[in-house]
């Protein structure tokens, strides 16, 4: 037991630099998947957020809710239309999203949050225009494309000492236009928006690989684009790390595709020289790994 006391204090001890260094940071996590519908992982996941708050951070909470959606139109009878694999967003569909994302989603994390002693408010794209969005694809409806973002009730929540939950839910230019904004690409915008220091973009993998199988924890642009073009990033990795690449060109210092399964995925990154996932960033570090 000594042994456990002293690891945790060691822990404390080897962190420290890292808290020093994201005093203030601005940092953006992507929450989604599996563990959105865990009550353990949920706690477990609130926890770390409120722990990033109270050694100075600034965090800010993007979430998804894709099979909380499904489920739900499942039980109201709404049939879904595909077009090139992608779910098409009709009006009624859109509703439906609006409904469990602003409501029960957002809701169940902002609870979480205050459970483990932290201060937090759900908010959606609409509220102060925080999103303006259009159609990405006039094909698939309502589904949007961040085009105007207005950050500064995040910044009046930070000074509050609140931390921001974000639904993805934007309105449009029109009159009671409603869009629904895919996660990440939300999460990008809102970093970019913010000039933050991290976007964290929680997965269900380790991290981009490589081909032989083993994960890049460090990379540039330019090796992301090579590792698409030539095959190596494919499938649903290429939105991920698009997001990524979009969020570093327009002024994030650095954005992070980490395994989200780990339990404190996101201290592991912040707080560890190792790192939790791949790391992407305009220029080469200057000092020792997981630095910049």
């Amino acid at each position: 037991m000594e042994r456990d006391w002293l690891t945790t204090a060691r822990t404390l001890s080897e962190a420290l630099p890292y808290m020093q260094r994201y005093s203030g940071a601005i940092i953006v996590v992507k929450f989604g998947g599996n563990a959105m519908g865990d009550v353990q992982d949920m706690a477990e996941f609130a926890r770390d957020i409120v722990l990033m708050r109270q050694v100075g951070m600034n965090p800010v909470v993007v979430h998804g809710g894709g099979p909380m959606i499904n489920q739900m139109l499942g039980t109201l009878g709404i049939e879904s239309r595909f077009v090139r694999g992608k779910r098409v967003t009709d009006k009624a569909t859109v509703e439906v999203v609006e409904m469990v994302l602003t409501g029960l989603v957002n809701k169940r994390i902002v609870q979480a949050i205050m459970d483990e002693g932290g201060r937090a408010v759900g908010l959606s794209g609409k509220d102060d225009d925080l999103m303006v969005a259009e159609a990405d694809d006039p094909e698939l409806g309502f589904v949007g494309r961040p085009i105007e973002m207005n950050v500064q009730v995040l910044r009046d929540l930070f000074s509050a000492g609140i931390i921001p939950v974000i639904a993805p839910v934007a309105t449009g230019m029109d009159p009671n236009e409603t869009f629904n904004v895919n996660g990440d690409t939300a999460a990008g915008a809102i970093a970019a928006a913010l000039q933050a220091d991290r976007l964290l973009l929680l997965t269900d993998v380790s991290g981009v690989k490589n081909a032989d199988g083993e994960v890049v924890t460090q990379m540039t642009p330019e090796q992301v684009r090579a590792m698409i073009d030539d095959g190596t990033i494919s499938g649903g990795m290429i939105p991920k790390v698009e997001t990524a690449l979009q969020a570093v060109e327009k002024g994030v210092r650095a954005a992070v595709i980490l395994d989200g399964r780990l339990p404190s995925a996101t201290l592991l990154e912040l707080f560890t020289e190792h790192g939790a996932g791949s790391i992407i960033r305009a220029t080469e570090p200057r000092v020792k790994p997981r630095e910049d």
